[in-house]
């Protein structure tokens, strides 16, 4: 097994310049491996792109409340550090969109497009990891595999919905900073380590997420330095992660008690009602949260045949460790023992994040809804794969004995058919999957047409239309958001609640016959019908003639 300086493919010991991207007669030049890479990158930001520039996957409330911080962050209204009404997920995306929309206005593709660039980084820091700690063709093929997306993989890497795109970024930087270190190859050190701090530290505000990958990668980091972080490696590791987290510290230190970060995260995390058994909850995590986050599954759910990736991720994960281990105790020195480890970095990594996963009742009761929650599991995708990769080159060029030539053939199957899977849906999603996200988003925007165009400036509305309401008619119409009850609901941004509370007359829109529209029609008895001035993609624009507040 071959981690640097070889072809990993089963070939002989070839130069740095031939295994890499490198100079040549003083200019850069990209060999076969680069370039296929490179076209696969390139298709794959492209198909994101015209996604993008269509609004699709569809935009929904959560996005739009980013969108709206980075409207205030651009008008200088605002600086906000976590995400309104939620103190533990950081804005980064927000005020990386706020310079386009301060030219544009709202618009979601300016929202989304810092997200797209944000993959397109991803896809290139991947690629060069894995040819660091595996093989030119195998980080080829990696790039390949990312860039295919089904909705719920794209949904991760394109829309605005906070943390996971930048904080994947992040990881693979640091771990790109372990193996220069490990190998020699930074002439700054000491600064190499404070960007690894500076990157914990950002990424740490963006999303807590992320802690199982930041915790192995800061072991690595400490494999690798050893007894240099006892002088300034150290300080400055300190002190960059510091700053990166400065945000978050500046925060809690202001924050109302049992309003900073370790106590929301405490609270969203505890458990009511009771837990779904082990079984349920692996079930879930498993046979539907892997396969989602792996692309191989539509949005809607997974087929029994689908389940097979999430059946088989564990084993992988066993036999992927293993093949590091001992990979590390026939390496010799720190550059060729660096890259096992940071593939039992990656392996831990996922591990600790499905078992995360599985600890909450939700990987049991809502699976689909919360399979988001394992895309950082693509940053384990070179340490998962290696060992098939290699078994299935060692097949293929007879350098391995019969035992050997079946496993070949077995992981050779195991690629083809990710691949496979993932090229079905993701071409499923793009010819027809589509469409009713097309549809909702051109309805969602007739509904602020028609409802700025009636005069409406206060409406009451649900949660999942309020904030996208208000971004789609740039604050123009201002939405507060009430439950089924008519009650008070989850309004992220109090301001908009309490301007609504001043206006003399304000409107509602909301979801035919859902539970908040019957109980309106309830209240306003026979001046419904009057009350009612449109009807439209499934909402319906009320007004009645005078202001009725039933929580009051």
């Amino acid at each position: 097994m071959t981690h640097s300086g070889r072809d990993g493919d089963g070939g002989e010991v070839v130069p740095r310049a031939a295994a890499e991207p490198g100079r040549q007669r003083g200019r850069w030049r990209l060999d076969r491996p680069a370039l296929v890479a490179l076209l696969f990158g390139l298709l794959g930001v492209g198909y994101r792109l015209v996604l993008v520039l269509t609004t699709v996957p569809v935009s929904n409330s959560d996005e739009a409340t980013f969108g709206l911080a980075a409207l205030h962050i651009a008008q200088g209204r605002e600086q906000p550090i976590f995400l309104y009404g939620q103190r533990y997920m950081g804005t980064l995306e927000s005020y990386l969109a706020a310079p386009l929309l301060a030219v544009t206005g709202p618009s979601w593709p300016m929202l989304r497009l810092p997200v797209l660039a944000l993959y397109a980084l991803f896809l290139w820091l991947i690629h060069r990891l894995t040819r660091r700690i595996g093989s030119p063709w195998f980080a080829t093929v990696v790039v390949g595999l990312l860039a295919l997306g089904s909705e719920r993989v794209v949904r991760d890497q394109v829309t605005a919905v906070g943390g996971r795109p930048e904080v994947k970024v992040a990881v693979l930087a640091m771990l790109l900073v372990v193996v220069a270190l490990a190998r020699g190859a930074v002439r700054h050190r000491t600064l190499a380590v404070g960007g690894f701090g500076l990157l914990a530290g950002v990424a740490l505000w963006s999303d807590w997420l992320i802690v199982p990958y930041l915790a192995v990668a800061g072991l690595a980091l400490v494999w690798t330095l050893r007894r240099e972080l006892f002088g300034w490696a150290g300080l400055l590791l300190v002190v960059g992660f510091a700053v990166g987290l400065a945000p978050m510290i500046r925060d809690n230190l202001v924050a109302p008690p049992g309003q900073d970060s370790l106590s929301v995260l405490r609270g969203i995390s505890g458990e009511n009602g009771p837990v779904p058994p082990w079984s349920q909850r692996l079930g879930g995590g498993l046979l539907e949260g892997v396969p989602l986050a792996a692309g191989l599954c539509p949005v809607d759910g997974c087929a029994r045949w689908q389940a097979w990736f999430g059946l088989l991720y564990p084993l992988l994960l066993v036999v992927a460790a293993t093949f590091a281990g001992l990979a590390y105790r026939r390496a010799s020195g720190r550059g060729d023992r660096v890259g096992p480890v940071v593939h039992l970095a990656l392996l831990t990594g996922a591990a600790l994040t499905l078992l995360a996963y599985v600890r909450s009742p939700l990987a049991a009761t809502d699976p689909l809804g919360n399979a988001r929650y394992l895309s950082v599991l693509q940053l384990s995708l070179p340490a998962v794969l290696w060992p098939l990769w290699v078994a299935a080159v060692a097949a293929r060029r007879g350098t391995a004995g019969v035992a050997g030539r079946v496993a070949g053939v077995a992981a050779t199957a195991v690629l083809g058919a990710l691949a496979a899977g993932s090229l079905v849906v993701t071409v499923l999603f793009a010819t027809t999957g589509a469409d009713p996200g097309r549809v909702e988003e051109r309805q969602a925007r007739q509904l602020a047409d028609t409802v700025h165009a009636a005069g409406l400036r206060e409406v009451y509305g649900e949660y999942w239309t309020c904030n996208r309401l208000v971004f789609n008619t740039a604050e123009e119409v201002i939405c507060a958001v009430v439950e089924g009850s008519l009650h008070p609901g989850q309004n992220r941004y109090p301001a908009y609640w309490w301007r609504l509370a001043r206006a003399p007359r304000p409107g509602y829109v909301l979801a035919a016959d859902a539970p908040a529209d019957r109980r309106l029609r309830e209240l306003l008895g026979d001046r419904a019908g009057a009350a009612l001035l449109a009807e439209i993609g499934g909402f319906r624009v009320y007004h009645p003639p005078e202001p009725l507040r039933p929580w009051r």
